[in-house]
């Protein structure tokens, strides 16, 4: 899945992955992540999500990266953010006040990017991308987190064959064989969604659940 295909997703208004109010499983086990006060959550493939705005109202400094320009610029535009640019060799970076925002390729990160990063946000992310890339996903955000490094992760399963992704069908399974080589994992939560997700009853799927993981970085 090439970056042309997210930039046609935005470019032709195809974001049912965009959730108009907060994630509820942030709300709900964040308090279980522990951050220090010079730490920055990292939110990847954030779109212009409000989730951004959330996690800075709870004091943390934020990045997130995201392929698409008309994503970021909405997100500054439609929540009348005033931002400012800022040099770096890779991205277009915007910032205002707590949240840092770089426009580019999620695998163009380094570890120096996210240094300051102590916590992560996953719910759009792993579960957007096909079988091929969710290996090369994991193995690099693996390489550019420190050791200690929490991750909040939001992950979906339903039967592939009933629809196409994205989103796609991550089973558990497959996490602990994505992240068990380099992150300590955690089931925090499974709840079987479907009836309260009409939008995926509606493409014919008979069962839906979504899960919660905490992943620390060994």
């Amino acid at each position: 899945m090439k970056t042309e295909f997210w930039h046609d997703r935005w470019e032709n208004g195809l974001i049912g992955f965009h959730q108009e109010e907060y994630n509820p499983y942030l709300v709900k086990h964040w308090p279980s992540i522990s951050l220090r006060d010079d730490e920055a959550v990292f939110v990847p493939m954030c779109g212009k999500s409000k989730d951004l705005l959330w996690l800075a109202a709870q004091g943390h400094a934020v990045k997130g990266v995201e392929v698409s320009p008309l994503a970021v610029e909405a997100f500054f535009a439609e929540n009348e953010l005033a931002h400012e640019e800022k040099p770096h060799t890779k991205f277009t970076v915007r910032q205002a006040d707590k949240i840092e925002l770089l426009q580019g390729d999620f695998f163009h990160l380094s570890a120096e990017d996210l240094a300051s990063v102590g916590a992560v946000f996953d719910r759009a992310s792993l579960i957007a991308l096909p079988p091929e890339m969710r290996q090369q996903y994991a193995e690099h955000l693996a390489e550019v987190l420190k050791p200690g490094t929490q991750v909040l992760l939001v992950s979906m399963e339903y039967p592939q064959a009933e629809m196409d992704g994205p989103p796609f069908s991550v089973t558990q399974n497959e996490v602990y064989e994505l992240y068990q080589q380099n992150f300590e994992i955690k089931v925090l939560e499974d709840v079987d969604a479907l009836a309260e997700n009409p939008r995926f009853q509606n493409k014919g799927l008979t069962q839906f659940h979504e899960k919660v993981f905490c992943l620390v970085r060994k």
